[in-house]
């Protein structure tokens, strides 16, 4: 008898090597799996424009690198002693207009000739609620922790959400024919407004990316939210607020994107470098001993094999911890 209901996927014929560049933008799904790509060495990079939760803000990011803009001084706003952009999350904001200015650009600019190479585009909406700034209308990022009342709350149409992202693709795959664009949508229960609004807010994202699914692109999507909601029911999958997913089972649901995306030969040297990752971070309890420098030069061993046949991977500072060891 199986007491689960299994939500599995099928290997995707766009597979990832570990010098595929990947670009995740969005909420929970984009920033955990990618940050597990990224310890492990991967080509990724992680929302250049801070963690963003609704489809509109997740679009005017994209929309950002492919024009190409620039910030201003028109662009930030002042409050509380820091400077903030509402298109921008609060890693952004300093007191110094010009060093917001600064982080902002370099980001964009870095991000943009990320995207023009980029193979994926993994993008996670989380919330179809939506703030928007009363004085100029604009849709929010982020509200920089300001009065309420300077903000109206809406919740998006699907229609909404399509009517921004089809021409969006169009644009992204003018941008970057080869890029091949996943959505997804994150399992983190926004219940600020309540269960029923929360689930209002899930259906109106899963209706927009089914529609968004039949563009001519081929975008795909990658089911994170229907393997929480049906897989994962158990609340030991959740952090202590029981709202988030715990690492377990944030770790799930990487491993089944694993199985999806990773070509065999990546999901292998992923599995060797985080061996080496694992043993950078063991607890050294006698730093002379004659074990422990056996230890390092077998690890040794495996850094220069993993970089002969790997020349892109950057584990020198693993190589150089190791070596710290011999000389202990």
């Amino acid at each position: 008898m199986i007491l689960r209901t299994i939500v599995d996927t099928d290997p995707s014929p766009d597979q990832i090597t570990y010098i595929t560049p990947v670009l995740f933008t969005g909420s929970c799904f984009a920033v955990e799996t990618g940050r597990r790509m990224a310890e492990a060495k991967m080509n990724v990079l992680i929302n250049p424009s801070g963690t963003l939760f609704n489809p509109v803000s997740v679009g005017n990011s994209i929309d950002f690198l492919l024009q190409g803009k620039r910030f201003t001084g028109e662009d930030l706003i002042s409050y509380d002693n820091l400077w903030h952009s509402f298109y921008h999350y609060t890693d952004f904001s300093t007191p110094d207009p010009e060093r917001t200015l600064s982080a902002i650009n370099l980001s964009l600019e870095n991000a943009r000739e990320f995207l023009r190479h980029a193979r994926f585009l993994i993008v996670t909406f989380g919330s179809a609620m939506v703030f928007r700034y009363r004085k100029t209308g604009i849709i929010v990022s982020n509200c920089h922790k300001m009065p309420s009342g300077l903000f109206s709350r809406e919740m998006l149409k699907p229609g909404d959400v399509t009517g921004l992202w089809f021409p969006l693709l169009d644009r992204l795959g003018n941008f970057n024919p080869d890029l091949k664009t996943i959505f997804t949508v994150s399992p983190v229960r926004y219940l600020s407004n309540g269960a029923h609004a929360n689930q209002v807010s899930k259906a109106v994202l899963l209706l927009a990316v089914e529609e968004l699914l039949s563009h001519p692109s081929a975008p795909g999507y990658f089911p994170a939210y229907e393997i929480f909601m049906d897989d994962l029911r158990d609340y030991r999958f959740y952090a202590d607020d029981m709202i988030h997913p715990s690492t377990a089972g944030i770790d799930y649901v990487f491993n089944i994107f694993r199985k999806t995306y990773f070509s065999r030969d990546t999901d292998k040297l992923y599995e060797e470098v985080m061996e080496i990752l694992r043993a950078r971070n063991h607890r050294i309890i006698s730093p002379s001993s004659e074990s422990l420098k056996k230890f390092a030069e077998t690890m040794l061993k495996k850094i220069e094999k993993l970089s002969t046949g790997n020349p892109s991977l950057n584990l020198e500072e693993e190589k150089t911890y190791f070596n710290s060891l011999l000389k202990a």
